[in-house]
């Protein structure tokens, strides 16, 4: 993608595996670009609200149009407009997994500072200070002075909520399909991590990501140990923001969380074709 801006520096992470993994933090002109792309979205659906309400009332005076219309319209009005300004950014990046549509075409992604997926709270948190962040607007300055200040590149909301921006490079971390396309070499399963025990409803996922996990565990001494790491993070990233699993964070590896889910998963389906 040629709007991308490939300068950025790296955040190293270690995972509970004792295994340091780079990930490329986001540089300032992603960011921004991520952003207009968003208030870009926010904006046209604004206007297109703005115009059917137009239509339904008929054109003219937006505001004395506004102020004759029933209580409960402009309290619709008011509440869709709230949401869609102040909680576009926390409702997205909770639901598609750190990413906004912005961040998701500029392949970048929210994760918390110890690489693991951010949270309804950490959301939350780094989006209500956007305004303070925002603040002179529209310059976002004090979220500039913050990111040029802070070693990982986090603006005041970041840093609250203790989360990053990274951008994923392929060249780190491959595509599923490229690393699964040689033969298996060791069809065996077997247990090479302390259990990390959860709890979650694993009836949630579906065959095909449990699928992605057996591939994954079958393959995985075929992979040195750095990309092994990177595959097990990638794997077991969108399955914890799905299942949104508890467990002890003192005891937990993403390798041994998979172990556990593969065998919790298959105890449950051993009878059913």
């Amino acid at each position: 993608m040629s709007a991308v801006v490939t300068t950025d520096e790296t955040l190293v992470i270690e995972t509970p595996e004792r295994v340091p993994l780079h990930f490329a933090l986001a540089s300032i002109g992603n960011r921004f670009i991520a952003c207009a792309i968003d208030h870009t979205i926010q904006i046209v659906v604004l206007f297109g609200v703005v115009i059917v309400f137009l239509i339904v009332r008929g054109f003219s005076d937006f505001s004395n149009r506004f102020t004759s219309a029933p209580k409960w319209v402009q309290a619709l009005l008011i509440i869709f407009v709230f949401v869609l300004m102040s909680g576009y950014f926390a409702l997205f990046e909770w639901l598609w997994r750190g990413q906004t549509p912005g961040k998701r075409w500029l392949k970048l992604r929210v994760i918390r500072e110890d690489g693991r997926p951010i949270g309804f709270f950490e959301a939350m948190m780094r989006n209500l200070l956007r305004n303070f962040d925002f603040m002179p607007s529209p310059f976002y300055s004090i979220g500039l002075i913050s990111v040029f200040a802070t070693e990982r590149g986090q603006r005041i909301g970041d840093l609250v909520a203790g989360t990053v921006v990274i951008r994923e490079r392929e060249a780190e971390a491959p595509e599923f399909a490229q690393v699964f396309a040689s033969p298996v070499s060791d069809p065996a399963m077997r247990r090479s991590w302390k259990p990390v025990p959860f709890t979650a409803d694993v009836n949630l996922l579906t065959e095909t990501e449990i699928a992605v996990v057996e591939s994954f565990l079958r393959r995985r001494w075929d992979l040195k140990d750095y990309p092994r790491q990177w595959m097990a993070w990638r794997v077991a990233m969108p399955i914890l923001f799905k299942l949104r699993p508890q467990y002890d964070v003192n005891n937990f590896t993403y390798e041994g969380f998979l172990e556990e889910l593969l065998h919790r998963y298959r105890e449950k389906h051993r009878f059913i074709d």
